[in-house]
């Protein structure tokens, strides 16, 4: 059977110890490089590979210090220090330039977790929106190839149809997604989720202004079993711009499945260019 096109990016063959060869995919391509989520679940996706892994994903930050080029790259991992319930890593997307020398385009840090049942609570609780029949999906014309792999259907916060530069009282979306086609949810297709939306200048603004996440860092909420309950089911996905000043923004995010479990929060930097 041809593997999802997500798995298919995510592919990694080990080449040394904490070493991954992978290529970028022209199926998640976005306007300079890959979409951004897709590469911090190809970090992801090595740190759960490595074999001395301990539990599952707690956070990851990913630094872009420079977009990736079409072709090969290495990641490169090392787990800096293993507690008794959490494992530190520190990690690195290596490409080649044009002169053949190693040039380090992604930075991140994991942290994993071994989780244990515990009084739990979420202040957080999922907004009241239309069900996911009820919002009608998006349909891209000439967009950016990545768009072709996610099913979304916004609730509000849609882009703006018109760049009139008309000054918007808010900058929330919220928007219910899941992969296209539909695939079993994993820590890595969340993570991916989690950096979905678009630069929330672009709302409060309505100018399509240049604009690119310096770094995201996700938090997971969710372990297996919840994973397994959301299975290929839609994600109600909230994000809301806080910040806009001299040239950055910041913008947070929160994922929930379809029964109302907090699945994961993430808060990006931004970069944007008048």
């Amino acid at each position: 059977m041809k593997p999802h096109a997500f798995d298919a990016a995510l592919a990694l063959d080990p080449v040394a110890p904490g070493r991954y060869a992978g290529r970028t995919s022209e199926a998640y391509w976005n306007m300079v490089g890959p979409f951004g989520g897709c590469t911090a679940a190809t970090v992801l996706k090595a740190v759960l590979s490595h074999p001395d892994l301990l539990g599952t994903p707690l956070s990851i930050t990913v630094n872009y210090a420079g977009a990736l080029a079409q072709g090969p790259f290495e990641v490169q991992l090392l787990p800096v220090r293993t507690n008794r319930s959490t494992q530190h890593w520190t990690a690195a997307i290596v490409q080649d330039d044009a002169q053949g020398q190693p040039v380090v385009a992604t930075t991140a840090t994991v942290i994993t977790a071994v989780r244990r049942e515990t009084w739990s609570l979420s202040d957080l609780p999922m907004p009241v929106v239309p069900r996911p029949p009820e919002a009608q999906a998006m349909r891209y014309d000439k967009a950016m190839a990545w768009l072709d792999h996610y099913e979304l259907r916004p609730v509000s916060g849609l882009i703006p149809q018109a760049w009139d530069g008309r000054q918007h009282d808010h900058s929330v979306s919220q928007l219910w997604m899941r992969d296209q086609p539909p695939r079993p949810l994993d820590f890595c297709s969340l993570l991916a989720l989690s950096d979905i939306f678009y630069p929330r200048v672009w709302l409060r603004r309505a100018t399509r202004v240049p604009a690119g996440t310096v770094s995201i860092t996700t938090y997971f909420h969710a372990g297996e079993k919840e994973l397994q309950a959301t299975g290929s089911g839609y994600l109600l996905g909230q994000a809301r711009g806080q910040e806009f000043r001299n040239g950055f923004f910041d913008q947070s995010a929160q994922l929930w499945n379809e029964a109302g479990t907090l699945l994961c929060t993430s808060h990006q930097i931004v970069y944007f260019k008048e």
